[in-house]
């Protein structure tokens, strides 16, 4: 049904699925279910997109520019989401907005599940469900007020998460997949005293991708090295990816029930990592969810780890043939729901790889951005997805307004030489924004820094600058005005005019 409707002393035409008219709420329109498109009258607008997972791209762009997307098929399967993939029209997932040449943004943003997808052309802004779907939010404004609005709509549909995780040291940029008990023994006890809250313990203990067991570098066990961990005043934290399994695992031979599958009867290929496609588990299955209740039971009642790094969830919310007929979102959060109840409300869970409006009353944090690799940029891609420091800074940046939802993790930041190749200006990008998110971690071992890098992550994990937003990339930290814009889109103004 084609209507007129009125935001901030401007009319737009909208077509919806039915007859219901919008409903006024704090902040903008409330609209029914199903599809809906707005004729938006503001031309050549910037576009905001948001991406599936977080490592999706996010940003803004020009209409008339090129779609921001992953061209890389394989990579587009585990950082994107392929089913509604168009290399020829913007789109975005959950939320999308266009800002006009007034400054003023239209936004347009999904309210529950399942799959809410958005398109936009020089004329029309679009919605959609996968499924039956839920409300809309449509606001015009202040660009900081209707994501403000949007984010308050989100948290009192679908919850929000009130924890906050601490200073974090994890191993992933030090030692990647070649920890040993040994190593991080040594590590912990270098890590007492200082400023950290939480010792995460990151990929490379498992015996593999879903056999979430010790493997042969780690003999005494995981229980004893939690132990280690709470002994020396820190937190134990543990790297999984629950959804998912490596096709050689154990878990994969012995219990092909818990496979999510295609038409054909075959494993979905859920995403590419560790040089193969790995599988997913259907989350909708019992015998996938009893799987999940007793690996969160062993992890965190057994062994004693309070704060787990959830990676590569995006597995749960790929297209297959379930054994129960729910969305694919709807399968997710089952499976996220059933950790979060096995493990407690008192173990931190950050959700990586993950989409956002499933993960909202379960996750306390969510990964904003691809992996900050101790490298700025690099000759031989240009994939907005890929393992860079900049890719990181650009999807966080274009993800702060989900701070009211849960806490906003940015990665990692360095004050290392040692393995690094990042400018002093760009780790100081990282460490701004990481203030800015309130959400800080390290991954240098005490035993790589010399002495006056020493003294300057110390004296930055001990700080706590008081953040005032300007504007979309420029803040104050105690009165230090911080510009992000020329790490975010350097000679930006010449290729997409950043408003």
């Amino acid at each position: 049904m084609a209507q007129l409707v009125d935001l901030d002393d401007r009319a737009f035409a909208i077509e919806v699925d039915s007859d219901a008219r919008p409903e006024p709420v704090d902040g903008g329109l409330l609209l029914p279910p199903g599809r809906v498109a707005l004729l938006h009258g503001l031309g050549d607008a910037l576009f905001y997109r948001h991406g599936h997972n977080s490592w999706s791209p996010c940003g803004w762009r020009r209409l008339s520019a090129a779609p921001l997307r992953i061209e890389n098929p394989e990579r587009r399967v585990t950082a994107d989401d392929t089913v509604w993939d168009d290399p020829t029209r913007h789109h975005s997932s959950a939320v999308a907005a266009l800002q006009g040449a007034d400054g003023r943004v239209l936004l347009l943003g999904a309210l529950g599940l399942d799959v809410p997808r958005l398109s936009a052309d020089l004329d029309t802004l679009a919605g959609w469900y996968e499924r039956d779907g839920a409300p809309w939010f449509l606001a015009y404004g202040d660009e900081e007020q209707v994501f403000a609005d949007y984010a308050r709509h989100l948290g009192e549909r679908l919850g929000r998460g009130t924890e906050r995780a601490g200073n974090v040291w994890c191993s992933w940029y030090a030692y990647y997949e070649n920890i040993t008990e040994r190593q991080l023994t040594e590590d912990i006890s270098a890590l007492r005293g200082l400023p950290f809250d939480v010792v995460q313990v990151d990929d490379g203990w498992e015996q593999a991708v879903g056999d979430w067991e010790a493997n042969a570098k780690f003999p005494s066990g995981m229980r004893a090295l939690a132990g280690r961990i709470t002994d020396a005043g820190l937190r134990p934290g543990l790297w999984l990816a629950p959804f998912i399994v490596h096709p050689d695992s154990r878990t994969a031979r012995e219990r092909p029930e818990l496979l999510l599958r295609d038409d054909e009867g075959e494993p979905v290929v859920a995403g590419h990592n560790w040089g193969t496609g790995y599988w997913a588990l259907d989350l909708t299955s019992p015998a996938a969810q009893e799987h999940l209740r007793e690996m969160t039971h062993r992890v965190t009642r057994e062994w004693g780890f309070t704060y787990l790094k959830l990676d590569f969830l995006q597995g749960g919310a790929v297209p297959g043939v379930r054994c129960k007929d729910v969305g694919r979102e709807e399968a997710y959060r089952t499976g996220l729901r059933i950790i979060r109840e096995a493990a407690g409300p008192e173990v931190y869970l950050l959700a990586s790889g993950a989409p956002l409006l499933p993960s909202l009353g379960l996750a306390d944090g969510m990964r904003s951005g691809p992996d900050v690799a101790p490298l700025w940029e690099h000759y031989a891609t240009q994939d907005p997805s890929d393992a860079l420091a900049r890719n990181a800074v650009v999807n966080t940046v274009h993800r702060l307004w989900q701070a009211p939802l849960l806490e906003v993790d940015p990665d990692v930041v360095y004050f290392r030489s040692r393995l690094n190749l990042l400018t002093e200006q760009q780790q100081q990008w990282l460490r701004d924004l990481a203030d800015v998110c309130g959400f800080r971690a390290v991954s240098d071992p005490p035993g790589w820094l010399h002495p006056d890098e020493l003294r300057a992550m110390t004296a930055y994990l001990e700080a706590r600058p008081r953040v005032r937003r300007l504007g979309r990339y420029r803040f104050t930290l105690d009165g230090r005005e911080v510009d992000l814009a020329p790490a975010v889109s350097p000679g930006a103004e010449q290729r997409y005019p950043i408003a």
